[in-house]
Parts: C-alpha cells; sequence; structure tokens
C-alpha cells in the first residue's frame, strides 16, 4: 500500500481497484447475507484485494531498492536509507490507528490477546491472530518483507561479494520466493487443513507464509527493468494469461471441487503463490496504462492516494463504530442500502482528512529529512 511518485496512471488503478474490493468485502458485515453467489463473489474480491496490494508494493518496492543496490556501494547505510522512508511512509499511519484501536477496543470492554506483537508486527508471525483490529495481518507481511529484502541482499552480498550485482539481485529474490513457499510445504506435512476457514485465519493470513507475495512483485520489477522491450511488446499477452490462471482459479477449482478438504497440497502449496503469479501478469500492462481524460484520473488518483488511510480505517474504525448503533434485525433492506452508502462516504471523507491532515504532512517531512 505504496504511492508512487511520478504517479503512474495504471498503477493508481491497480491501487484504487484493490482498495474498493477489500471495501466491498467488508460490506457483507453489513448486509450478512446467507451463503450465495454475491457472498462468495465479495469474500472474492476481499482476498483479491489484498493479493493486488501485495504484488503492486513489491513491484514499487523492488524498482526502488534496485536502483539503490545496483547503483551505489550498497552498504548498512544504505540499507537504513530505504527503511527509512519505507518506515516514514508506513509507520505513523499504523501506530495511530493501533492506538484509536486500543482506546476503542478498551472503552467498550473487549480483550486484546497479543497486543505487544502489534507493536513489532508478529500479532500474526507465526500463527493465526486474535479478531482485535484484524485487517492489519497484511501490513504485519508488508513490513516483515521491507525488512527481509534489504538485509538479505546486504548479508549476501557480504558473504559473497557478487561481480554481477543485477544478476545476484534475481538470486536473492528467488531464492527468498523459494524459502517462504517452502514455508507452506513444511505447514502441508505438519498440519491438517480441515475447511477453508482454518486455512483463511492458519495459512492464508499467517506472514511467514505470506513473504512470497511481495518478493513475487519485486521480481516483476528486476524484469521490467531488464527487459523493457517485452514487458512492454507483450503486456497484452501476458494480462490475458492472467485472466485465464485467475478463472482456472476461482471458478475452474471450484466447478472440478478442488476443496481444501479434499486436495489440501493445492491449496496449502500451490494456491497462493499461483494467485500471486496470476496478479504479477497483469503488471506490465497495469505499468504502462496512461489516460489524459481527467474524468477517470482524477477521482481513480484520489482514491490511490488515500488507499492506505482508508485500509487502516475502514474496517475496524469505522465499520465497527457504525455497526454499535445499527439493529440488523430490526432494519430494513432500504435502509441498509442508505447504511452502506453512509458508510463508504463517511470511510472516504475520514481518510481524507486522516490523509490530508497527518499522512502527507508525514511523507513531507520524511522528503523534506
Amino acid at each position: 500500500m505504496t504511492n508512487n511518485n511520478p504517479r503512474v496512471f495504471g498503477l493508481d488503478l491497480m491501487r484504487a481497484m484493490a482498495i474498493c474490493m477489500v471495501l466491498c468485502s467488508h460490506i457483507l458485515w453489513i448486509y450478512n447475507p446467507d451463503d450465495g453467489i454475491i457472498r462468495q463473489l465479495f469474500a472474492l474480491f476481499g482476498f483479491l484485494g489484498v493479493e493486488f496490494f501485495f504484488v503492486l508494493s513489491g513491484f514499487l518496492i523492488g524498482r526502488i531498492l534496485y536502483g539503490i543496490y545496483i547503483k551505489d556501494d550498497y552498504t548498512i547505510k544504505s540499507a537504513l536509507y530505504f527503511l527509512k522512508r519505507r518506515w516514514f511512509r508506513t509507520l505513523p499511519n499504523y501506530f495511530l490507528i493501533l492506538i484509536i484501536n486500543i482506546i476503542i477496543t478498551a472503552s467498550l470492554g473487549y480483550s486484546m490477546p497479543k497486543l505487544g506483537l502489534y507493536f513489532v508486527f508478529l500479532q500474526n508471525g507465526f500463527s493465526k491472530m486474535s479478531t482485535f483490529f484484524p485487517e492489519s495481518w497484511s501490513l504485519s507481511v508488508e513490513e516483515w518483507a521491507y525488512l527481509v529484502l534489504p538485509i538479505s541482499l546486504l548479508v549476501f552480498s557480504f558473504l559473497f561479494k557478487p561481480k554481477n550485482k543485477n544478476g545476484f539481485f534475481l538470486v536473492i529474490v528467488l531464492s527468498l520466493i523459494a524459502l517462504f513457499i517452502g514455508f507452506k510445504i513444511a505447514y502441508q506435512i505438519n498440519t491438517q487443513t480441515t475447511t477453508l476457514d482454518e486455512w483463511n485465519v492458519s495459512l492464508k493470513s499467517v506472514m511467514i507464509y505470506r513473504l512470497d507475495a511481495i518478493f513475487m512483485g519485486v521480481l516483476c520489477s528486476w524484469i521490467s527493468i531488464n527487459y523493457q522491450k517485452n514487458w512492454s511488446k507483450f503486456k497484452f499477452s501476458l494480462a490475458f494469461i492472467g485472466g485465464l490462471i485467475m478463472m482456472f482459479m476461482y471458478f475452474g477449482m471450484g466447478i472440478l471441487r478442488i476443496l481444501p478438504e479434499t486436495f489440501p497440497v493445492v491449496w496449502n502449496v500451490v494456491y497462493l503463490p499461483l494467485a500471486s503469479f496470476s496478479i504479477a501478469f497483469f503488471v506490465p500492462l497495469f505499468s504502462q496504462m496512461e489516460t489524459s481524460i481527467a474524468i477517470l484520473k482524477r477521482p481513480i488518483e484520489f482514491i490511490s492516494k488515500i488507499s492506505y488511510s482508508i485500509y487502516l480505517l475502514h474496517y475496524s474504525v469505522i465499520m465497527q463504530l457504525l455497526m454499535l448503533f445499527v439493529d440488523k434485525e430490526k432494519t430494513s433492506l432500504g435502509q441498509l442500502h442508505l447504511l452502506t452508502a453512509f458508510y463508504l462516504s463517511t470511510t472516504i471523507f475520514v481518510s481524507y482528512l486522516f490523509y490530508r491532515f497527518y499522512e502527507k504532512p508525514m511523507m513531507n517531512l520524511r522528503d523534506k529529512n
């Protein structure tokens, strides 16, 4: 959930799509429909939205870190420079919303298990997290990816002193992808997955099993830099292939009854990397997409800019506070529609205020320093 400057319309579109999909998935909490096609579709939106964020974040940080690693004498100072910029971008927002969540939850009298782990992004590090601030699971994945990649480059460059830094960067990225897929293999060997709900909380949302999604985006960044001509030439063909993979994953597997209970190795080892892989096929198209049509560009850029604030605020803060005052059993469908419109408009308005008066000043301070 990072911003790119100068802005690329296609990447803004990708980010805006991702946050809109996440919002749609949590609107289910207002309606709470029976298990059906709408519920399944919106739940899929939530999954896809976060996966798009992972690959996009990896792509953006990969290009930044690659430039630092290749051009300069890569040292501890270089790694700290990268980390400082990332932390200025992500940590102030996260910690402020974490504190707000703590105040709200404490005032309502609910417990907050593993609270200390939230301050070091380990609430879901190696096992499923509690129900407190649940959307923070993906931020844990991103923050640890930001840490693992520059440190890995630093340590292994010191040990092996590579002459071909371009190739060495690729080796490190591929090795990290393989390592974290390996953790999923270990999960498959040691854990019996019984239901999709258990898979969601015990594998999909656990940091140690998910870092390869970010590194898949980093791999995209390396390819885009080193194979610029093909990156541009095959963007439509690659997007078509990505679409076919998605069609198989989200429709074909259901038709073939490839379920966690019957095919656990597919779900535990293959499914999540395949999701990242399919999204990676869309990055060449999105990363080169431009428009001069203001009626499209301005709202998409606006949503993209405030997407991180939306992600932090929309569920645990705005949604849950809103639902404290709503008895869904006594609320008509028309009233639920109005409630949804109020929820979305409030989320966007509050997120804009948060971005304008807190998030953006923090980034300006980073750039000034």
